[in-house]
């Protein structure tokens, strides 16, 4: 009887580790330098196959003192990336002028900055079992 409770308590355990070991995280982003604390930015979540479609998940944030801070909850692990935009005029959509260059500033995981919309390849990151905090300049 023993055995048994001993095998069954450590599968109990293992299971329980395998659980934990894949566990949603959160990732958390800020930018940095915003030029005024007007609006709000707009942050989107994406994975490859909805990159600059549908979000996994979006949020505004304010900005206080030149810096907007979002927090996704519950991610789970996968490769992901993030844009945001600073919607200044709080109409809710990025503005352009007529030849089709931003009016309002813009950015992308990791940096990296093309003339262009960001693409995932440039702004993809990994998230496994640890929370992630990224930090984004515009």
């Amino acid at each position: 009887m023993k055995i048994i409770t001993t095998l069954l308590v450590a599968t109990s355990l293992f299971i329980s580790n395998l659980i934990t070991a894949q566990k949603n995280v959160t990732i958390t982003a800020t930018v940095v330098n915003v030029t005024s604390n007007e609006g709000k930015v707009g942050f989107a979540l994406y994975n490859k196959e909805n990159f600059m479609g549908t979000p996994v998940l979006g949020d505004k944030v304010d900005v206080v003192d030149g810096k907007s801070i979002v927090v996704f909850k519950n991610v789970k692990p996968g490769v992901y990336a993030i844009t945001c935009y600073h919607d200044k005029n709080s109409n809710d959509k990025m503005d352009f002028a007529a030849n089709g260059m931003p009016l309002e500033d813009y950015g992308a995981s990791n940096n990296i900055m093309s003339f262009g919309p960001p693409n995932f390849e440039d702004a993809k990151f990994s998230v496994s079992n640890k929370d992630v905090s990224l930090e984004i300049k515009f």
